[in-house]
């Protein structure tokens, strides 16, 4: 039992992060007081963005000054179930951030919305393709909710981000070169779009020669002056490169720190606590009530928060954890086929290529914005044919240069085969440096029964609780819809013009590894849908067995998307938000009856 029991509140929000930051201020906005627990250290723009020290590679991208601290908790991770899982103990494959603002802080900056059909796609590749072109084991599923659903809140999402972008369609008509995949909107970027740097304009006009239909990417990053519905200020983004692994020291990149804290903090509601580190939330005798949450204070006090409302809002990995450590839902079990927390954990699909030029094209790649940059769709989501391919899913296709520095060069280094070291190894490195451009196959990873996420039975964290275990691989599906789509690069490389060429194709067999950093765009393991035997959420993230607990983040997702996942975060937070305060604050309990 907790030495310390706190006064109760009408809410705890669990995480400093997007989603956090968004329930905390649609809740207080309601008149509700809110306490956010925070495990990492406080952290605002003014210091963590402090310029020049903010700009500091070393510290920001290999010594992960604003990343989580390993050391104390972490996850283990496997391939396959019939091997013993280790724990992940330097930051590579993924890097998770700590400390308030979250991975808000440190994140790129790249700012979509779902596709539609991917929010329906179990139902959408029946319709095409018939259930048997789905794959044994893998569980696709709907999201219960439909892009009509989230509009508004895709839409309030942006305005509060001060989102870059330029649209397509705005309430069916056209009205610029959006991507000409993306459903109509009912509203216009908050902002223009940001210019292209060289490379992603070399590439916007080869992809367009050879009939692909390249966009500016929608960026969290602003083109110019802007203040946001909360009152809060941005200034225009100057394309330093110091985005992602950063805190924007011009106030440029969207975050919880620059957006929403600043207007939050000064709310007489609203209760910051940070190095306050969530061991479990607590319920009732039966079980499906909560009544607070039990956490660690900064000097290592046990502290009981008792509260009516529990928000769940931290990474998605420590949401899923959260939930088993609390005995919220049924744990999934991969040989019976059973229970929902753990089940359909995804992660991203995302391989580069590089093209080399004369060396009379200089790419300037130290000049770049976290999400700016050029993108076609043709290969993403339904946009085309899958039938005679025989995968599900698909990429987005993009130059995404969000500044390359010096340290991050020197590892690039050239082309394979170049040696390790000396005056061969320099001399290409320059090369790729000064007359390269790298464009990425952003792509879906889809979710399989033997891919999931449990408790590990050996390994502790410490606080003496067990570590979350990860297992997952690399799946068929998946290979070859990476490369078909990295395929069709090809042809854009050709029309760019490229002297030399290496296509980032993922190998038959490849197995995922950890060493190698491939994004840190984990989503699923406790996701939303319309069946609590398949679902641990239902279509407001709300627990289906814990009425007064809400689970917000990428852990809803049923399956991996093409896009980064924040867009989609932000919307289902914002749609959560206005569901607890329109019909569940009114009268609380379940939101869906079975």
């Amino acid at each position: 039992m907790a030495s310390i029991k706190m006064k109760s509140v009408d809410a705890v929000v669990i995480g400093g992060g997007w989603a956090g930051s968004i329930l905390a201020k649609e809740l207080t906005e309601a008149g509700q007081s809110v306490v956010m627990l925070e495990r990492g250290p406080d952290r605002s723009t003014a210091s963590e963005g402090a310029y020049p020290g903010s700009i500091d590679e070393l510290e920001g991208n290999f010594r992960h000054k604003i990343f989580q601290n390993l050391s104390k908790t972490s996850v283990t991770i496997r391939n396959t179930p019939d091997q013993t899982a280790l724990p992940y103990r330097q930051m590579a494959a993924f890097l998770p951030g700590e400390g308030v603002g979250g991975a808000g802080l440190h994140w790129s900056g790249v700012h979509f919305r779902m596709p539609p059909d991917d929010l329906i796609m179990r139902t959408k590749v029946k319709e095409k393709y018939g259930e048997k072109f789905i794959p044994e084991g893998m569980n696709l599923q709907d999201y219960g909710v439909t892009y009509d659903d989230l509009e508004p809140f895709f839409d309030k999402a942006e305005k509060v981000f001060g989102t870059s972008g330029e649209a397509y369609t705005v309430n069916g008509q056209v009205v610029g070169k959006g991507n000409f995949f993306a459903p109509s909107r009912s509203d216009n970027f908050p902002l223009p779009a940001l210019k292209d740097v060289y490379g992603a304009n070399m590439f916007r006009k080869a992809a367009e020669e050879v009939g692909f239909h390249p966009y500016a990417m929608p960026a969290a990053n602003a083109s110019a002056q802007y203040t946001n519905p909360y009152g809060v200020q941005m200034g225009p983004c100057n394309f330093c490169g110091y985005c992602s692994g950063y805190a924007c020291y011009m106030y440029s990149k969207a975050s919880p720190n620059v957006n929403i804290l600043p207007a939050l903090r000064n709310d007489p509601k609203f209760e910051l606590r940070a190095e306050a580190h969530v061991l479990r939330v607590e319920l009732d005798s039966t079980k499906t009530k909560a009544t607070g949450v039990t956490y660690l204070d900064r000097k290592g006090n046990e502290v009981f928060q008792p509260a009516d409302l529990v928000i769940v809002s931290a990474f998605q990995f420590h949401n899923v954890h959260l939930m088993l450590l609390s005995g919220i839902g049924k744990p999934y079990d991969p040989v019976a086929n059973e229970g929902v927390v753990g089940r359909n954990f995804v992660y991203q699909n995302v391989t580069t290529t590089t093209a080399w030029f004369d060396k009379s094209v200089y790419t300037n790649q130290f000049i770049g914005t976290g999400g700016g940059g050029v993108a076609f769709d043709d290969f993403n989501s339904e946009n085309f044919d899958h039938g005679p391919l025989g995968f599900i899913g698909g990429s987005p296709v993009w130059v995404n240069q969000a500044g390359i520095k010096g340290i991050a060069a020197a590892k690039i280094g050239g082309p394979p085969g170049t040696p390790h070291w000396g005056s061969a190894w320099k001399k290409a490195m320059v090369d790729t440096y000064q007359h390269s451009v790298r464009m990425d196959a952003h792509g879906t990873n889809m979710a399989y029964r033997d891919v999931y996420l449990d408790l590990d039975p050996t390994w502790k964290d410490a606080y003496g609780m067990p570590m979350l275990r990860m297992t997952f691989d690399w799946k068929d599906n998946d290979i070859r819809m990476n490369r078909y789509v990295v395929s069709q690069i090809a042809k854009v490389t050709k029309a760019m013009g490229a002297r030399d060429v290496h296509l980032g194709q993922r190998q038959p067999g490849e197995h995922f590894d950890t060493r190698f950093y491939q994004t840190t765009h984990l989503a699923g393991g406790a996701v939303m849908g319309d069946d609590p035997k398949t679902s641990a959420l239902n279509r407001y993230l709300q627990s289906w067995d814990v009425s007064n607990v809400f689970v917000i983040g990428a852990n809803a997702f049923p399956q991996g998307t093409g896009y980064n996942p924040t867009g989609m975060v932000a919307a289902l937070a914002y749609w959560s938000a206005h569901h607890i305060r329109t019909t569940y604050l009114k009268n609380p309990g379940p939101l869906v009856q079975l």
